[in-house]
């Protein structure tokens, strides 16, 4: 009686695949490619969607100007000098929306061309956004509900804007690609304030009923303030690396990441 190894071997041969080394590169790859594709939708989607309320909002208020809408102590104001609420309207519909998309990681990596050309729109729209706003808030009556409180957070927070759109403009003229990336970011963040100031009256209207004019200055700055906070996580998360130098036509902003 021979003896006969418990483990038999096969009579087929080996597949070759199965001695084929594993690409890590690809694998990682592979990998990587799947939460870049889920930032691509996702991230730009959540953005948009901040923003349904606010945008809305404004669709409303421009159907009421141009469509003879009755005159009431609430919109007054907006009869009386229509431009600078168009202006701000519009210009934060560009904005917010256009700018949701330079976060898709996707687009600034291989759509480069886009990524500037929409950056060179949303530079002008983002300081129109900031700079009417703060028109708004020193030259229109003073809405009920108002106080002083407020106007202090609108003046810091447009004015805050409007600085970071133009120091992520001055940053990728110099080339200066994290810097931009930093204060682009930081501009579109305050921009979104108006959708997380929806999403704080929600948590304290149901608890406490309409605000009074100081707790509603709170939740107005608690808006921007947490989405400067986030702006800030996500700035010193996923930090850009300094690029090489771009090419001559690059001098131009990426854009990227508004006020109400």
């Amino acid at each position: 009686m021979t003896d006969e190894s418990p483990l038999r071997r096969s009579p087929f041969p080996r597949p070759p695949w199965r001695d084929r080394p594993v690409d890590d590169r690809h694998t990682a790859r592979t990998s990587a490619a799947v939460p870049s594709a889920w930032a691509d939708r996702l991230v730009p989607a959540a953005l948009i969607l901040l923003s349904v309320v606010p945008l809305a909002a404004g669709a409303v208020r421009l159907t009421e100007l141009t469509g003879g809408a009755e005159i009431t102590p609430e919109n007054a104001r907006f009869f009386a000098a229509p431009l600078p609420v168009v202006l701000h309207i519009l210009s934060v519909c560009l904005y917010s929306v256009l700018g949701a998309f330079q976060f898709a990681p996707a687009l600034r990596r291989r759509r480069v061309g886009l990524h500037r050309a929409v950056g060179r729109l949303l530079v002008p729209c983002g300081l129109l956004a900031a700079l009417s706003g703060l028109w708004m808030t020193l030259f229109y009556p003073r809405p009920d509900g108002d106080g002083d409180l407020l106007t202090v957070f609108r003046l810091l927070f447009g004015s805050a804007m409007a600085l970071a759109v133009v120091l992520g403009f001055a940053a990728i003229r110099r080339r200066d690609v994290v810097r931009h990336r930093a204060w682009m970011i930081r501009g579109y963040a305050i921009g979104l304030g108006a959708g997380t100031q929806v999403l704080t009256h929600l948590v304290w209207v149901p608890a406490f009923g309409t605000p009074g004019e100081l707790p509603r200055a709170l939740l107005m700055a608690a808006g921007w303030v947490i989405n400067v906070a986030v702006a800030e996580r996500v700035i010193r998360r996923r930090p850009a690396t300094r690029s090489a130098p771009l090419p001559s036509s690059a001098g131009a902003p990426a854009g990227g990441p508004g006020h109400r």
